[in-house]
């Protein structure tokens, strides 16, 4: 019995319609009633990177207030395309981790133990210690006579999880510090 596109098109829609309405024709009952929704149900979807090598896989995490509740790999990626390796896998601990650190920690030199300080003092310590290395070790003419305004004593090491905007503004500093070593490694 050969079949008219038009029966075929009424019973494909038919179907359409009757998977649609299954969650208000068939309620569940037994097991499968105690069954949770899944926890991403209504919870907010920001798309990202995996911070861990230069491969640059997506991620899709999802947070219900404020919070991170799941992360998993972006199929529409052009990278990845929803898959992670096992790092990628583990990015959900890096935030959810209790071993976390989420205050600055600090040793001074010669202490046995560790101190923990408000981040404000530690900005604001790391920048004084730029400074004065800059401003100890800055040479203005090299042996020859030439202006060159640099210094030898810092380097700047750029890496995977900083994007283009991110390594132009730390090349930007890098240079405007007098630094020579300047470079770039994708695998960190």
């Amino acid at each position: 019995m050969p079949i008219s596109r038009r029966t075929f098109l009424k019973i494909f829609g038919s179907g359409l319609a009757a998977t649609g309405l299954t969650e208000v024709i068939c309620k569940r009952s037994g097991w499968a009633a105690s069954i949770p929704s899944a926890k991403i149900k209504e919870a907010q979807i920001t798309h990202s990177i995996c911070p861990y090598c230069g491969v640059g896989c997506g991620l899709v995490a999802y947070t219900k207030n404020g919070k991170l509740v799941d992360v998993e790999g972006d199929p529409d990626h052009p990278i990845n395309q929803g898959t992670l390796c096992s790092k990628g896998q583990a990015v959900f601990e890096v935030v959810t981790s209790p071993r976390r650190l989420k205050k600055v920690r600090y040793r001074a030199p010669g202490s046995d133990h560790w101190e923990e300080k408000p981040l404000d003092w530690a900005m604001q310590t790391l920048a004084q210690r730029v400074k004065a290395t800059r401003d100890s070790s800055f040479i203005t003419k090299s042996p020859g006579g030439v202006t060159v305004n640099r210094t030898e004593a810092l380097a700047s090491i750029g890496g995977a999880a900083l994007n283009n905007e991110e390594c132009y503004l730390l090349a930007k500093l890098s240079r405007a510090l007098g630094i020579v070593y300047l470079e770039h490694q994708a695998r960190l």
